[in-house]
């Protein structure tokens, strides 16, 4: 594998079932770098595996989610005008002005600065010309959700009477500290709103209804805590069931048997993502079975449908990207209906990936992923890269990444350790939230007693070892390059948190550095989060960097915005540490065109030979 082939590689999406249940319809992205664009393609497969037939689009082919069950109205999301920011909004005479004026936070939000415009979900009759009403004329909030909400934000009542929908209805300040998104009920006939899920505090999100008509959709319960238990909750009108109150996981996403008598959804496992059932006998007050489907070396992304020959997923590998796959989970038997990237794949050596075991420090059993390089040789010695998560709650599980990409790093001649240290979902709850105001103590135990462990090893040269990471994982080798006791050779950062005090002065969703971190960092008398900005910030272990350092940073990050990049450089050059730093103006949290993904990757390895 190297970055040019990675970046040739069909990006598979599955779109869903055909009206008939007979086929499964998908898309697939092809990266075109010398465009710097991707083409887009759609498929059309039997669920029982045979030869795709390209199709032009999904309209037709897969029911529309758009359309009302009766088929009488389709709803649309539009942008619309609601607040006067800039200054040619609220002076005409100054036509040439890009001023913008804001009286509160959540002036710009992920990659995009906030210019008035909300989506909102409108619907009309399903007819040429009808005219189209706004479900929630002149307010000031998103439906779908921005940055990422799509279709799952919104759906029909069986009866087509009922549009149910998520929003955040907070504005401003307001909305920059809150999680607290409910599902609200608009009515087609009499156009009234009400809010179904008032109380209930955190994100409320994936409105879906059961065959029989029950509303169903994932909650978190605290405000401000985006990585909170997410449970799987169903409700008849009247009185609401939490399916996975007792279970100790979080649901990823979900879909309903055909006969409404169970729900498969997927969540993170040991490392791995897989797919649970949970057992619905209507509203008692037993707990309900949850059984865990499948096991494997592998993660389940989506659920694509039930069929009657078993259930259509999509799954990934260390070493592949997205496939679909048929599942039958009595014979526990899988047949792979996709194929998209087998010539390239069928030319490539594949890694080798270990599941290890490593105890930390406070006596806990930890999961560490070890990849390996193709055609792997235990009598030879490698250089290797412990690889730092983000999230700082993200499951580091069988993924295929197309930027921290196991397979790419190991192909090029390392090691890779990848830990699922503290604050990881897929081991517990408790184990996920432990990382919560903590974020330089035992996560940074955790991160040593792997690579340590790893290390003696003897085909891994310790004179060789390299450190890297993005976002959390960004701060992680920020804070490990002041700890690391002479351990590491090389660090890479991407997007990294380097000084706690600016990251909450300039981030934009302060929901998360309020719980991460325990609260403002002018609050003397907050005991936790004084000791989140006195102990366990970065910028304070300057003193002790003394390896070399690579630092990317995207210029529309406004999630760890672009001075925490530049304070860290400065920080590095100031001290006479060899350092780089590689700025991308037009991207965000991520690298997303090719052509520059590609400067990512070949500046990544060019580093690591030049230094490690």
């Amino acid at each position: 594998m190297t970055p040019e082939t990675l970046w040739k590689l069909n990006r598979l999406s599955p779109v869903g079932l055909s009206s008939d249940g007979k086929s499964i319809v998908y898309k697939v992205s092809t990266p075109v770098v010398d465009d710097n664009k991707f083409n887009t393609k759609y498929f059309k497969i039997p669920v029982t595996g045979g030869t795709p037939v390209e199709i032009d689009e999904p309209a037709g082919h897969v029911a529309d989610k758009n359309v009302s069950p009766n088929g009488r109205y389709v709803i649309s999301v539009e942008e619309v005008k609601i607040e006067k920011i800039l200054g040619t909004d609220r002076y005409a005479d100054v036509p040439k002005s890009n001023a913008q004026v804001y009286d509160g936070l959540n002036y710009r939000h992920w990659d995009t600065w906030n210019d008035g415009t909300y989506k909102h979900l409108m619907f009309r009759e399903n007819r040429d010309g009808a005219e189209k009403t706004d479900i929630m004329a002149g307010e000031p909030f998103d439906a779908p959700q921005k940055p990422f909400g799509g279709e799952e934000d919104y759906v029909w009542s069986p009866d087509a009477k009922r549009i149910i929908y998520v929003s955040k209805k907070k504005s401003g300040t307001a909305y920059a500290i809150s999680t607290n998104t409910d599902l609200y009920e608009y009515n087609v006939e009499t156009q009234s709103t009400r809010n179904l899920t008032e109380g209930m505090m955190g994100y409320d999100t994936h409105p879906a209804f059961s065959p029989q008509g029950y509303l169903t959709w994932l909650s978190m319960r605290h405000d401000g805590y985006e990585s909170d238990k997410n449970d799987l909750l169903v409700s008849d009108g009247k009185q609401v069931i939490n399916l996975t109150s007792d279970w100790d996981g979080t649901v990823d996403n979900y879909l309903w048997a055909p006969d409404g008598k169970r729900i498969y959804f997927t969540a993170p496992v040991d490392g791995t993502k897989q797919v649970f059932e949970v057992n619905f006998s209507g509203f008692t007050k037993k707990m309900p079975a949850i059984r865990q489907l499948t096991q494997g070396q592998f993660d389940v992304n989506d659920i694509v449908g039930v069929t009657s020959e078993g259930l259509i997923l999509t799954r990934t590998d260390m070493n592949h990207a997205a496939e679909l796959f048929l599942f039958e989970s009595r014979k526990q038997t899988w047949k792979q209906i996709s194929n998209v990237n087998k010539e390239i794949y069928d030319r490539i050596a594949m890694s080798k990936v270990e599941k290890r075991y490593v105890t930390t420090t406070d006596g806990k059993k930890m999961l560490v992923w070890v990849i390996l390089p193709p055609n792997f040789d235990k009598n030879k010695k490698y250089p290797a890269l412990l690889y730092c998560q983000g999230g700082p709650q993200s499951a580091l599980t069988q993924y295929y990444s197309f930027r921290w990409n196991f397979q790419l790093m190991a192909a090029q001649g390392y090691v890779v350790i990848a830990p699922n240290r503290r604050g990881m979902p897929g081991h517990g709850v408790k184990w996920n939230e432990q990382i919560s105001t903590d974020w330089g103590g035992q996560v940074m135990q955790d991160y040593l007693s792997a690579v340590d462990e790893i290390a003696n090893e003897p085909y891994i040269d310790r004179q060789r070892l390299g450190c890297v990471g993005a976002s959390y994982g960004g701060y992680s080798v920020f804070y490990l390059a002041g700890i690391h006791g002479k351990r590491f050779k090389s660090f890479i950062a991407h997007n990294g948190v380097f000084n706690l005090k600016s990251m909450y002065g300039t981030t934009e969703e302060v929901f998360f550095t309020n719980w991460d971190l325990g609260g403002p960092y002018w609050e003397k008398d907050n005991a936790v989060a004084q000791n989140s900005y006195l102990n366990f910030n970065p910028i304070d272990l300057v003193a002790n960097w003394d390896t070399p350092i690579l630092i990317y940073q995207g210029g529309k990050d406004y999630r760890v915005p672009i001075g925490q990049g530049q304070e860290a450089f400065q920080a590095a050059q100031l001290r006479g540490v060899k350092s780089r730093f590689v700025y991308f103006p037009d991207e965000n949290h991520w690298i997303l065109k090719p052509q520059n993904a590609l400067v990512w990757q070949r500046e990544f390895f060019n580093w690591l030979r030049e230094t490690l």
